[in-house]
């Protein structure tokens, strides 16, 4: 199995834009549609505006470092969803979408270890070009109806799955005109997105009867979610916050409750890997089937969230990483109901400690990766042909900064869905990771995020020393 993507015919068609700019297009309405739908993801990407601008304000050196690496415009424009699919077609057909816009799946996540029902990926684009112009990525989630336990519901939900067609006629004929093609012009590409955005639609009224829904949410709130509704919402929208624990402070002042702890690493002068928090879910209202008629109730599954990315971790910096973070969890386990926050989050602290909080000393422990580049003096007088790394790096001719992590964290994104499905949703399911069933049901293999970070210090390196 090969990822798919799009075979440019002839990539001097003046008619056909990237994939890149079709990202822009539909990350751009998807926000707008959000905004709309859920005023709360407002109030929250202003407040995430705010605290950014005054941590520059007050941090010129950070804010030259992000100019510098080209990284400041990514913070205010970047954003990720999350969606929750039913069915094989469903997984297999969104790659296909996806693949229109640049975007490939990304390693394998399986939350079946943290309580819920799920295996996922990411669809994001992948080299640093791509990430450049635009990181939209979208943590796109597989239901396990096979850790159901009861075998007549289990029946029920997949005949009700079965039934419906998430995406629409047009959208299907344009994502083959695109694999056909090699592409996609400008008014195909803005109809395209408007089609597309209909499967990340809110719906208000339910695919099943109040009792079916009512039975699908005591096996467990996200196969409610995911079963009963005619598509797959897109449950949340993320901006990017430059200090999330501001953001933490700060959103009760706006009217946002804000999720008792800040998911992943404690609070550092070097970020690593990806924090996360959110406001808890909407109770929103919903029509049921009712015989010939509808019957009112109300769902909850949509909600905001807030991320805060730091340095992409080696294999050894990660083994670290899930290390010390088990060790913090064994010394106080975070409360369901937040109720031991400030414990968790010293405890977090504490044990965190070894972890080396410098740029240099991550480096130089080879436990994060880096773009390379030419500082002033460097691009004045390039290196020479066999040029040490380290020597020029000492000579102020090379400069280091971090890659941004680009991917998620399971532990994390359980307790995100946890803590916006509600206290009491997690549950006992066995651990069983799949990503043979998983990759077969995409039509895909996910690509290694540690060979693309990889890739990308490699790459910098080379275009350091090859520099002329």
């Amino acid at each position: 199995m090969s990822v798919q993507t799009i075979t440019r015919v002839d990539a001097t068609r003046a008619d056909v834009i990237g994939p890149d700019a079709i990202r822009t297009l539909f990350s751009t309405a998807m926000s707008e549609m959000y905004r709309m739908e859920v005023p709360a993801y407002q109030t929250l990407v202003e407040l995430v505006e705010e605290v950014n601008a005054a941590l520059l304000a007050a941090d010129p050196a950070e804010r030259h470092r992000l100019e510098s690496a080209g990284g400041l415009a990514r913070i205010t424009e970047e954003r990720h969803g999350a969606i929750r699919l039913g069915t094989a077609d469903e997984l297999s057909t969104m790659r296909r979408l996806f693949a229109v816009m640049g975007m490939q799946p990304v390693g394998y996540y399986d939350l079946s270890e943290a309580g819920v029902p799920v295996h996922s990926t990411a669809f994001r684009p992948v080299d640093g070009e791509a990430l450049s112009r635009n990181p939209f990525r979208v943590f796109t989630s597989l239901l396990r109806l096979d850790l159901i336990a009861d075998a007549a519901l289990r029946q029920e939900a997949e005949t009700v799955l079965a039934a419906r067609s998430i995406f629409t006629p047009g959208c299907l004929a344009l994502i083959e005109k695109a694999e056909t093609d090699g592409g996609l012009d400008e008014e195909d590409a803005e109809r395209f997105v408007a089609e597309a955005l209909e499967t990340f639609r809110w719906h208000s009224r339910a695919n099943v009867p109040l009792d079916l829904y009512n039975r699908l949410h005591d096996a467990h709130r996200l196969i409610a979610d995911v079963v009963s509704f005619k598509g797959p919402h897109i449950n949340h929208l993320t901006p990017r916050t430059l200090d999330i624990d501001a953001v933490q402070r700060l959103m009760p002042e706006k009217g946002i409750a804000p999720k008792a702890v800040v998911e992943g690493p404690p609070t550092r002068r070097c970020p690593i890997l990806l924090r996360q928090t959110s406001f808890k879910a909407l109770s929103e209202p919903v029509d049921f089937q009712d015989g010939d008629g509808w019957r009112s109730g109300v769902h909850t599954a949509r909600f905001g969230e807030i991320e805060q990315r730091g340095i992409a971790l080696t294999p050894k910096g990660r083994a670290l990483y899930d290390t010390l973070l088990q060790d913090s969890r064994r010394l106080v386990a975070p409360a369901a109901d937040g109720s031991n926050a400030a414990q968790y989050m010293a405890a977090l602290q504490e044990v965190f400690a070894p972890f080396p909080d410098s740029w240099d000393g991550i480096r130089r422990q080879g436990l994060g990766y880096f773009s390379y580049s030419l500082t002033e003096a460097g691009r004045r007088n390039p290196p020479v042909p066999g040029a040490d790394l380290e020597t020029l790096i000492e000579s102020g001719v090379v400069r280091f900064d971090p890659v941004v992590y680009e991917d998620f964290l399971p532990v994390s994104a359980a307790g995100i869905f946890q803590s916006n499905l509600g206290d009491d949703a997690q549950q006992d399911f066995a651990a069983s990771p799949n990503q043979q069933r998983f990759e077969a049901d995409l039509g895909a293999a996910v690509l290694n995020p540690f060979d693309l970070y990889a890739e990308i210090e490699r790459a910098s390196i080379a275009a350091c020393l090859a520099a002329k």
